[in-house]
């Protein structure tokens, strides 16, 4: 392992912006060049698997769990992602676009669990006076109606991407497209409650840790802090026997090769978040 190369800061011309909650600016890294990081680090040699995934119906998300591997390290960390629905009908577009959005959500972060991008977490950036948040998916717009902005949605839908909440290892609203500004939706409330119940938990135990985390009550979380912590509460209940294999990205060939190895689930190096 190559700290020096992995902790290394990203340049200018690296580093994108998409605006927060309240106009805050934050920095995100682009997928490609986290796995170029990666690549350059551990010459090529280090694996990702999906080891689990869950499609959210009550709250419109896809969750992953997602493990790295570079020799005898490993890193876990979960990736999350809206799911795109066309604004006529609400039907889903692209369901494995959305999980494998989710996918490069949970590669960017567990990636800065060794270091790579951890710069944006550390300082304020002085040109802008806020914290950077180094997590944002960057899959393009799709057709047939599908969004890149979280506006075009059926009546009802809950797409708030980005909540721009500067925590490190969270997605910013589980898409990053649009914005998270704005109390929870009814539908992300009972999902809590539920989760919370089936895990033995009284609203007290919820409230608080909601509050130790956001300073808010569940009922009055923003958008983006629930979809933070519904992923806690289903980190919870993950059982060790139960694994939900969906697919693996081995990155055993050269950087060079990278697009092709990308299309072994399907996409491109445009499509990544």
């Amino acid at each position: 392992m190559n700290r020096e190369i992995l902790e290394k800061p990203f340049g200018p011309e690296q580093i994108k912006q998409r605006e927060g909650n309240f106009g805050k600016m934050l920095d995100y890294i682009e997928g490609h060049a986290v796995v170029q990081r990666l690549n350059d680090a551990f010459d090529a040699n280090w694996s990702f698997t999906i080891i689990r995934h869950e499609i959210l119906t009550e709250t419109d998300e896809a969750i992953v769990i997602g493990e790295l591997k570079a020799g005898d390290v490993v890193k876990t960390q979960f990736g999350s992602s809206r799911i795109t629905r066309a604004r006529e009908s609400g039907d889903i577009i692209s369901l494995a676009d959305d999980l494998k959005a989710a996918a490069t959500d949970a590669l960017k972060k567990a990636a800065t669990l060794l270091g790579v991008g951890l710069h944006l977490y550390r300082n304020d950036r002085t040109q802008t006076g806020y914290r950077n948040s180094g997590t944002q998916h960057d899959t393009p717009p799709r057709n047939n109606g599908g969004n890149g902005n979280g506006n075009n949605l059926p009546t009802g839908g809950n797409r708030n991407h980005g909540s721009g909440n500067n925590r490190p290892y969270r997605s910013d609203g589980n898409g990053g497209n649009g914005n998270g500004i704005g109390r929870l939706t009814s539908k992300q409330y009972k999902y809590i409650l539920k989760l919370n119940e089936e895990q033995g938990r009284s609203n007290a135990d919820l409230d608080q840790q909601c509050l130790d985390m956001f300073g808010s009550v569940a009922q009055y979380l923003s958008k983006g802090d629930a979809s933070m912590v519904i992923e806690q509460l289903l980190a919870r209940s993950i059982r060790t026997s139960h694994h939900s294999f969906l697919f693996s990205v081995r990155t055993e060939t050269p950087p060079s090769d990278f697009p092709n190895v990308w299309k072994l689930i399907g996409g491109g190096p445009g499509e990544l978040a």
